[in-house]
């Protein structure tokens, strides 16, 4: 085993401890929305291993991006209580609680985390491939932009996904326009705060 499969191998054995139950339970309970989901994860399982061997991501960010895919699958299988606040009526899983009743969501925490990451993610995806080419990149305004902006792709992308999921299975926890407005906006909290981060972890680093 060569020393990136050794580095790597806790995060993906983690991942696996998640993932297989998920699908098992997502199968078994006929929870089609998320077999398409598990599935969207194998592939970008696959994706996020062939960005790794370029850019050689941070520990740091395979751990994120397998606490992401945690926070996934638990916000759309987990049944929480009737008592407990959220966004349906009736039996609702994770994804529809509130935190802050009205105001914030589960579902837009995962949101502004994961796309945030992913901001970070482009950012070591940019460096290192300046890297490669002889430069010493520093996080300007434009290169931050540039990356938050491949955030907000990203997350455009997962809308698509979303929107993908509720033609392909009759009935799923995707929500409304005013659902995928409110997601768009998480996205862009994580992503400027990660910019944000990204520039003040520099800068007390210089």
């Amino acid at each position: 085993m060569n020393k990136r499969l050794r580095e790597v191998a806790p995060v993906a054995g983690f991942t696996a401890l998640y993932l297989v139950p998920a699908a098992i339970n997502a199968i078994a309970t006929g929870n089609f929305e998320f077999v398409f989901y598990t599935v969207v994860m194998v592939v970008l399982i696959a994706v996020v291993w062939s960005v790794d061997r370029h850019v050689g991501l941070s520990q740091g960010a395979l751990w994120g991006l397998s606490a992401w895919g945690l926070m996934h699958m638990a916000g759309g299988l987990l049944v929480i209580p009737d008592s407990w606040p959220a966004s349906t009526t009736g039996t609702s899983v994770l994804y529809s609680l509130w935190l802050i009743p009205e105001k914030l969501k589960y579902d837009q925490v995962v949101h502004a985390f994961g796309f945030g990451l992913t901001t970070w993610i482009c950012w070591q995806g940019l460096t290192a491939a300046m890297r490669r080419r002889g430069l010493s990149p520093e996080p300007s305004g434009g290169l931050l932009v540039l990356c938050a902006a491949g955030g907000m792709g990203f997350g455009a992308i997962n809308e698509v996904i979303e929107f993908a999921a509720t033609i392909l299975v009759p009935e799923t926890n995707v929500g409304g326009y005013m659902n995928t407005g409110w997601d768009l906006v998480a996205n862009l909290v994580g992503c400027v705060l990660a910019a944000a981060i990204i520039r003040l972890t520099f800068a007390r680093s210089g």
